[in-house]
């Protein structure tokens, strides 16, 4: 037996190669990929990590001693199917640059300060409903030298589990208004313009905290026609 994901839209979806993306030249397949059927025990094999999601791990802001600096934020959402439907116990994960757009990472030499009360990470299981809830600081652009002069928008990678190895989903989350879109290679892979709005959060009043942080909605759709651009 042989189960078979559906993945409609794929001008949803960046490219394995993007010659924009300086990356994609190394590391892009140059042979015809070659397609393994998924069998059952596949598709249900376990996936570690659920179980161990703290209370606190969706709190970027209470992992150390103090507060971190920056603007404060709630990003929240929905993980939903095709049909609209909500995927409850999907495991979320999240890393982002610092305030000041660095990442607690060797390879990460950019002249910015690393802020000692925030490590970048977190993680939740969305609820019965599919929401998932994440209090963290608004990361800050960064350098990275793909081209002259080149900056990433403010971002929050996402990785989402199913239950299986191999249902693992990555993209990223921008935030409304950035002036970098139009110069980063990395969003302006996806060849679908529509699709590229599908990444960009929206500001939710309802979400907002009074007198303490900004809200942003961010739903993440698996597939269909409204799927959100995954990394592949």
């Amino acid at each position: 037996m042989s189960l078979v994901y559906p993945r409609e839209g794929l001008k949803a979806h960046p490219p394995y190669l993007h010659a924009d993306y300086v990356g994609t030249l190394k590391r892009a397949p140059q042979k015809p990929l070659v397609i393994i059927p998924h069998t059952l025990s596949e598709l249900t094999g376990p996936v570690y990590g659920h179980e161990t999601v703290g209370a606190d791990d969706a709190d970027l802001t209470r992992q150390h001693a103090g507060e971190p600096l920056g603007e404060r934020i709630i990003v929240s959402g929905r993980v939903l199917d095709e049909d609209g439907r909500p995927v409850p116990d999907t495991l979320i994960e999240i890393w982002q640059a610092n305030a000041a757009g660095r990442y607690i990472h060797k390879v990460d030499q950019h002249d910015a300060p690393l802020d000692p009360n925030f490590t970048g990470a977190g993680r939740c299981v969305t609820d019965a409903e599919g929401r998932y809830r994440f209090v963290t600081v608004k990361p800050g652009a960064y350098p990275w030298r793909n081209h002259p002069n080149a900056w990433r928008p403010a971002h929050i990678h996402f990785s989402l589990f199913g239950h299986s190895f191999l249902s693992r989903l990555v993209t990223q989350m921008y935030f409304p208004g950035d002036p970098l879109f139009a110069y980063d290679p990395i969003f302006q892979s996806i060849p679908d313009p529509k699709a590229r709005e599908r990444l960009i959060s929206r500001f939710d009043l309802d979400t907002t905290k009074p007198e303490w942080a900004l809200g942003y909605r961010f739903d993440i759709v698996l597939r269909g026609r409204n799927a959100t651009p995954m990394e592949a």
